[in-house]
């Protein structure tokens, strides 16, 4: 009877045991990392296109830092909402699963525990909204020259996205120049569309 080599087994025992605590791992961590990535690019994107389309036809700076603060409170709130209604509707889904198997009652409470929860996902995802919003914010802040601070903020996003493109990229391990590319190419196509839009709007004038 052919014998498997001690070392073999050792490394065939070790790769079972590390195997399943990897998946977890990435499993449990790709739940935050999707809200949080999300919650600030969809912070970012959104408020520089707001300040820009406002800027756009109209250079007041206040103007701008009002349409951008509204545009904070309005996203975290609707970002939170929405990742609170879809993860407790996925919750009530696994939880009447779980209780549906017979055979697994004696780790249905486990399990339970440790599904996601909706109120931490509703506010890690408002929390990043509100950290990708206040980028644009704070660098139109402090500058009054129309010009200037129309080339600040888009300096300052084009900046953040590549981070947070680079930092979604590294801890998902998702090819890092791939990922930084689209997402700041999507933001600059985002800004530069309402920029566009509200300019030609504003031209031909609303009465």
């Amino acid at each position: 009877m052919a014998t498997i080599p001690y070392h073999d087994m050792v490394h065939q025992q070790t790769t079972l045991e590390l195997e399943p605590k990897d998946l977890f791992d990435y499993s449990k961590r790709s739940q935050w990392l999707r809200a949080a990535v999300l919650g600030a690019n969809d912070g970012l994107i959104s408020t520089a296109s707001l300040m820009m389309g406002v800027g756009a036809v109209k250079r007041d700076m206040k103007a701008m830092i009002l349409t951008g603060f509204a545009g904070l409170v309005a996203g975290a709130c609707s970002m939170a909402i929405r990742e609170f209604v879809s993860v407790y509707s996925q919750l009530d889904i696994e939880v009447a699963q779980i209780k549906r198997d017979i055979n697994r009652r004696d780790i249905v409470e486990a399990e339970v525990n440790s599904l996601p929860n909706p109120w931490q996902a509703a506010a890690a995802s408002a929390l990043a909204f509100s950290l990708g919003a206040i980028v644009p914010l704070l660098a139109a802040s402090f500058i009054k020259p129309y010009r200037v601070r129309i080339l600040v903020v888009a300096v300052a996003v084009t900046i953040a996205l590549a981070v947070f493109g680079w930092l979604g990229a590294a801890l998902g391990r998702a090819p890092a120049v791939k990922s930084t590319i689209r997402v700041v190419v999507g933001g600059w196509m985002a800004m530069a569309i309402t920029y566009g839009l509200t300019m030609l709007i504003g031209a031909k004038g609303l009465h």
